[in-house]
């Protein structure tokens, strides 16, 4: 089961930020590694993240527990782009028969590949340091976002654990009632997308229910909603955003530098 909760420290520096900041300087660092395919950006930006991660409060082995579903989908794109790519431009690094990897091949996934983890990351920091209802009054307070959409987004992050316990409950049904894969791999891949059908409709059924009681208690209400705890936004929270920004442009400018000069060093 994946929890939503907070597991940072809530005494940690930067983890007691306004959770608007927090989102804003997580998409602002995100935003700005797009601009480059170079593998260089995307490191630097990892390693900025991983050494401020504990300026939040979390600690190393609780992200990589959390983040394994990201590194498993990484690594799965990394084997895919190396055999299947068209562009085999480069030196030849292996040549196993059908098998060819080439410098410009590894280049290019492990620069996809690590724009992915860079542009990942700053998010899972962020939803791991702040408390949903923090995170929907700020964006009602600082980012004047409708009412609607924050209320509706937190209702929606509750119900995340509850797919965990319900894919447990379905696949202990289904076992209880002898329906078992066994070893048969295509027999797992059918009974797989089944439960995956029965958990989206659980889970469609559920929104519904939610939605018409949210809207019975007035959550649809155009009538001002009053605030019970003050979200403010302070100088170091800008700061925040600023440093995000100043770090994810100084990894870029140093993989165009590079870029800039490697052939020369070459």
């Amino acid at each position: 089961m994946i929890s939503i909760e907070p597991v940072a420290a809530p005494g940690a520096p930067l983890a007691r930020r306004n959770p608007v900041a927090k989102l804003a300087a997580a998409l602002v660092f995100s935003f700005i590694l797009i601009a480059t395919l170079d593998p260089v950006a995307p490191a630097l930006a990892i390693a900025v993240e991983l050494a401020v991660l504990p300026l939040f409060g979390i600690r190393y082995r609780v992200l990589a527990r959390r983040a394994w579903p990201l590194l498993a989908s990484a690594a799965g794109i990394l084997v895919t782009l190396v055999l299947f790519a068209a562009d085999r431009s480069g030196r030849v690094l292996l040549d196993a028969g059908p098998l060819l990897v080439t410098s410009g091949v590894l280049v290019t996934a492990l620069g996809l590949v690590l724009r992915l983890l860079a542009v990942a990351l700053p998010g899972m920091i962020v939803f791991a340091t702040t408390d949903p209802t923090d995170l929907a009054d700020a964006l009602i307070q600082n980012a004047k976002a409708p009412a609607r959409f924050a209320l509706g987004a937190l209702a929606a992050f509750r119900l995340v654990p509850l797919l965990g316990q319900e894919w447990q409950m379905i696949s202990m049904a289904r076992r209880a009632r002898g329906v078992d894969a066994g070893r048969n791999p295509l027999g797992r891949l059918r009974l797989f997308v089944s439960t995956a059908f029965a958990l989206l409709v659980g889970a469609i059924r559920r929104g519904t229910r939610l939605a018409v009681a949210m809207d019975a208690r007035g959550f649809d209400a155009s009538v001002p909603r009053t605030v019970a705890r003050r979200q403010r936004f302070n100088t170091a929270d800008g700061l925040l955003v600023v440093g995000a920004a100043v770090l994810a442009g100084a990894a870029l400018t140093v993989s165009v530098l590079l870029g800039t000069f490697r052939p020369l060093i070459g």
